[in-house]
C-alpha cells in the first residue's frame, strides 16, 4: 500500500497546460490537481526547473509552482504564492 502524504485529495483531470519561465515554455498535461498542487506529464523532466509557472489552457490561471518530485515523465508540484 502506498503511504499517502498529500494534505488534500487531488481530482483526476486530463488538461493541456504550459510550463514556462526564463523566456521558454513547454506543453504538458496535468493528470491530477488540487488547490495545493498537481501531477503533470512532461516530455522530459530533466529540463524542469525547481520553480516555474503553470497555466492550464482551460482556465488560463497562472500558478507559481515548486517541484516536489519527479519520475520518468511525470512530476509533482506544490502551488506557491
Amino acid at each position: 500500500m502506498i503511504d499517502e502524504r498529500r494534505r488534500v485529495e487531488r481530482d483526476p483531470v486530463n488538461e493541456t497546460a504550459h510550463i514556462y519561465g526564463d523566456g521558454s515554455s513547454i506543453s504538458c498535461c496535468v493528470v491530477n490537481i488540487s488547490e495545493l498542487g498537481a501531477a503533470i506529464e512532461v516530455p522530459d523532466p530533466r529540463f524542469i526547473r525547481d520553480r516555474f509557472k503553470l497555466s492550464l489552457e482551460k482556465d488560463r490561471i497562472v500558478r507559481d509552482c515548486r517541484l516536489v518530485w519527479q519520475s520518468a515523465s511525470r512530476i509533482g508540484v506544490e502551488f506557491t504564492d
